[in-house]
């Protein structure tokens, strides 16, 4: 299998890629539609091997430039894990946070801190997954005062972005670690809760180890369809199933049969309703553009507390790119990368969360999903600065 890059530089291209990737049912790895191909923009696509002896002879004879970006993408998944069978599993005391975590050893890490850290760490479940498995959250902070303002900080709602689940276990080592040394971080957790969901796909997560690297969706079944799955993000009560969301159950952004129809998303919206008073931001950890997005996805508006986001995201992306000069975009969803429908970051906009973002990490699109361990650590150092640089911005009032 193949992964190349196409630019439709004209209509006549954009249609003619929309509809052989649609004939072909090729796996988008961007946009995440054929829908929202469009002039000008960069589409990337997974091609199976026994596809590209058909697609791409098809493109030179149409004239439509490509370049590969991944030309044998077996090598590459084993190239990102790095001969994962006989990796050292030392103790949790030695946890390596530079390397990918399969659910397993996520779960007995979020059990060992929550044993170890208890004065500043609580584990809890918000319900159970299609499959059964339970959808934990850790809650971090210091149990200064009965009532205190929060964050939410979700990863991995979509199955193959790795680098989100690693990037929220980044988050809590470093809120651990450097809680006695650094004032803004003790400040954080001084005033702040954070509430922390490392996996919130976590059958999808699973499937993506155990079956399939470019899993996307979660797992629950269709019966008409024989396909699994409904993409996480597009099942949220807000504006369900409008533009950029699809109705069919085999697409990879399938809104599915109904809002909340998913066990996981129904659980997570119904904790955020339950402490809407109390939760402040709403951050969500994608991959991949290296952009940081706020409210609207579904539409081209302004919302109404656009000068206190917008310098919000303006800072971050600074404070982000001073670590090693990556540059991230910022702005609307909808203007910024494609408008969709259904997404949790414009439902908990909605549902009164003032500041909602979704970042797309690292990279932009030389690995795609397959992000090398070796770029965890540079990935996670610098989306440390711009969450702290949001949080600390949360905490001066905004006017």
């Amino acid at each position: 299998d193949k992964v190349i890059r196409v630019v439709p530089e004209s209509e006549r291209e954009t249609q003619i890629l929309r509809a052989a990737f649609n004939r072909l049912k090729v796996d988008l790895w961007q946009p995440s539609s054929p829908f929202l191909i469009a002039e000008g923009t960069v589409a990337d696509v997974r091609v199976p091997q026994n596809t590209s002896r058909s697609l791409l002879p098809y493109l030179q004879q149409a004239n439509i430039q490509y370049t590969i970006l991944i030309s044998d993408l077996q090598q590459a998944i084993e190239n990102q894990t790095g001969g994962r069978s006989h990796r050292n599993r030392r103790s949790l005391s030695g946890y390596n946070y530079e390397v990918y975590h399969s659910l397993e050893e996520i779960e007995d890490w979020m059990h060992y801190l929550n044993r170890t850290y208890s004065d500043l760490v609580h584990m809890f479940s918000v319900g159970k997954s299609y499959e059964g498995r339970p959808l934990y959250v850790l809650k971090v902070g210091k149990r200064s005062r009965p009532y205190k303002k929060a964050v939410w900080i979700d990863c991995g709602i979509h199955a193959r972005e790795w680098i989100g689940p690693a990037f929220c276990q980044w988050f809590v080592k470093e809120a651990l670690q450097t809680y006695q040394t650094d004032p803004d971080m003790r400040k954080m957790l001084t005033q702040l809760y954070f509430y922390i969901m490392p996996v919130f796909n976590v059958d999808g997560y699973h499937f993506s180890w155990t079956n399939d690297r470019f899993w996307r969706k979660t797992r629950s079944k269709n019966m008409r369809f024989h396909c699994h799955g409904v993409d996480a993000n597009r099942n949220w009560k807000v504006k369900w199933c409008d533009e950029g969301a699809s109705l069919h159950p085999c697409d990879d952004t399938y809104c599915g049969p109904f809002p909340e129809s998913e066990p996981e998303v129904k659980a997570v919206a119904h904790f955020l309703r339950k402490h809407r008073k109390q939760i402040k931001a709403y951050l969500s950890f994608h991959a991949y553009a290296q952009m940081l997005l706020y409210p609207y996805s579904y539409k081209y508006a302004t919302i109404p507390n656009f000068n206190c986001v917008e310098s919000a995201a303006y800072n971050a992306v600074n404070a982000l790119q001073s670590a090693y000069g990556v540059r991230y975009r910022y702005g609307p969803a909808s203007s910024t990368l494609y408008v969709s429908s259904g997404s949790s970051m414009d439902w908990a906009y909605k549902n009164g969360i003032p500041y909602a973002f979704a970042f797309e990490l690292r990279d932009t699109g030389h690995f795609g999903f397959l992000l090398p361990e070796t770029l965890i650590k540079p990935t996670c150092t610098e989306t440390m600065l711009a969450v702290k640089n949001i949080t600390l911005h949360l905490l001066k009032k905004c006017h």
